[in-house]
């Protein structure tokens, strides 16, 4: 076997335990959401056995990432990020399209995000993280608590995700945001 290939193997499950702990996920949470067995996800981790698709693919789809993150591939040589925009959760009631500006499977994730006019009354929500954004374009709304603030281009929120918030839209024209969130708590 190729020594480079070894080495890429060798290091997936000591990746995989790390990705895990990062996330603050048990063996038994993984396990659960997955469909592996704990005994399966113990093996992989500590390398007494070697990782195959059927094992690896549940693992990226719960971590949310890309199978060759969630292994360490090696880079194409290519550094451009092929980006994949999507609609956002419906349940804040806000009519958003999510460009990831990252795929790394570190702690901070960073991405545009079109706001576009809703007419639904603004959902606070809260979840654990930490959260930051930059006004590209438009006027935004922030919601934070009991406060209300209008920003426009060129201003920052940054703010403990554990609190009460919405944002979107100040009028009835789309607004665009640069977007930092950090799961843990991290600050940037």
């Amino acid at each position: 076997m190729d020594p480079s290939l070894a080495e890429l193997l060798d290091g997936i499950g000591p990746r995989l335990r790390r990705i895990r702990q990062e996330r603050g996920l048990r063996l038994e949470d993984l396990a659960e959401a997955t469909g592996l067995s704990v005994s399966t996800l113990s093996r992989l981790e500590s390398g007494k056995r070697r990782p195959t698709l059927d094992l690896l693919i549940p693992l990226a789809r719960v971590h949310r990432m890309a199978l060759d993150h969630l292994i360490g591939a090696p880079p194409t040589g290519d550094p451009r990020a092929h980006l994949t925009p999507h609609r956002a959760d419906t349940r804040t009631r806000l009519d958003a399209v999510v460009v990831p500006l990252t795929t790394y499977p570190g702690r901070l994730k960073v991405f545009k995000q079109i706001l576009g006019p809703s007419s639904a009354e603004p959902v606070q929500v809260t979840h654990q993280g930490h959260a930051w954004f930059y006004v590209l374009a438009g006027s935004v709304r922030l919601l934070l608590g009991g406060t209300e603030r209008l920003m426009g281009p060129g201003e920052t929120a940054d703010f403990d995700a554990g609190e009460p918030h919405w944002f979107g839209p100040a009028d009835d024209r789309p607004a665009e945001i640069l977007h930092l969130f950090g799961p843990h708590g991290d600050r940037f």
